[in-house]
């Protein structure tokens, strides 16, 4: 396979997986370059995601790890199939790399657990809501970009809404549902359609009061995407350089904590939707 020249999120994590079968095992890059009749720099370069792996040294890497988890074997495995042929690969070389890692994390995920502050949940905006926040970034976005970012938004969203849905849980803190972007008919719009999405069977929502006071991670958009198996769950949070993407254990136990605290905070779905319809009905 020959090298990238810019791995993907998704590839870098297949990377660091067999990186994590290789060092648990005690093997040393030498011996697991004999093992799959490589060089030592292609195995730096696979556990990178700078070049691929097949899924007949995927498995015999894993089978000499002692790895007995054929579940894990076989997601890693699906990693380390090519996805070029994927809807958001479209928009390679005209949005940043980071939205296509988030695009292809939200496809792949299982479940996923969002919580937001002061934005609502990007998979759950509307296309008004979603053009007040590009229109207020810094540097200012061109047109042409700002319309690339709604379609690609547009797309993302049919996660949650094709026939094969991923399960979709949001934390909204009441701070995001009276935020004005775009004014009062956007936002009322918005709380409307979040009343529907909250109707789907695969799409529970949740909010936050102002009167809970504090909960960890208040400041941060936070999403937990859960992997085919829990040793490919993903943590991806925003930053003002672009997102991030969180997997190490640590990492992952730290961010279930905050969202199984969130929970405990949360008004119930029923609840949420009346208060939802609520603020609405004073705007």
């Amino acid at each position: 396979m020959p090298p990238r020249t810019i791995p993907t999120e998704r590839q870098k994590r297949l990377g660091s997986e067999l990186r994590r079968l290789r060092t648990s095992a005690g093997m040393s890059a030498e011996h697991a370059a004999g093992l799959l009749g490589v060089d030592r720099g292609k195995i730096s370069n696979m556990e990178c995601g700078v070049r691929g792996i097949s899924a007949e040294r995927l498995r015999t890497l894993a089978c000499n790890c002692g790895c007995t988890d054929e579940k894990y074997i076989e997601a890693l495995v699906a990693m380390a199939q090519p996805g070029g042929d994927s809807w958001w690969e479209r928009y390679r070389g005209s949005l940043p790399q980071g939205l296509l890692d988030i695009a292809e994390l939200e496809d792949q995920a299982v479940r996923m657990r969002v919580a937001n502050t002061v934005h609502i949940p990007g998979l759950l905006q509307t296309p008004d809501h979603a053009l007040s926040v590009f229109r207020v970034v810094v540097p200012s976005l061109p047109e042409h970009e700002i319309a690339l970012r709604l379609a690609h938004r547009a797309e993302r969203q049919q996660v949650i809404t094709r026939e094969d849905p991923a399960s979709y849980v949001a934390f909204i803190h009441e701070a995001a549902l009276r935020m004005e972007f775009g004014g009062r008919k956007v936002v009322r719009d918005q709380l409307e359609h979040l009343l529907a999405m909250s109707e789907r069977q695969n799409v529970v929502l949740l909010v936050i009061p102002f009167v809970q006071g504090a909960f960890p991670g208040a400041g941060q958009n936070a999403m937990y995407a859960e992997g085919p198996v829990p040793q490919l769950d993903t943590v991806q949070v925003d930053s003002s350089h672009g997102p991030e993407f969180l997997y190490a254990d640590g990492q992952l136990a730290k961010y279930r904590a905050q969202l199984d605290w969130l929970e405990r905070l949360t008004l119930s779905p029923e609840q949420s939707r009346d208060f939802i319809r609520e603020i609405a009905h004073h705007l």
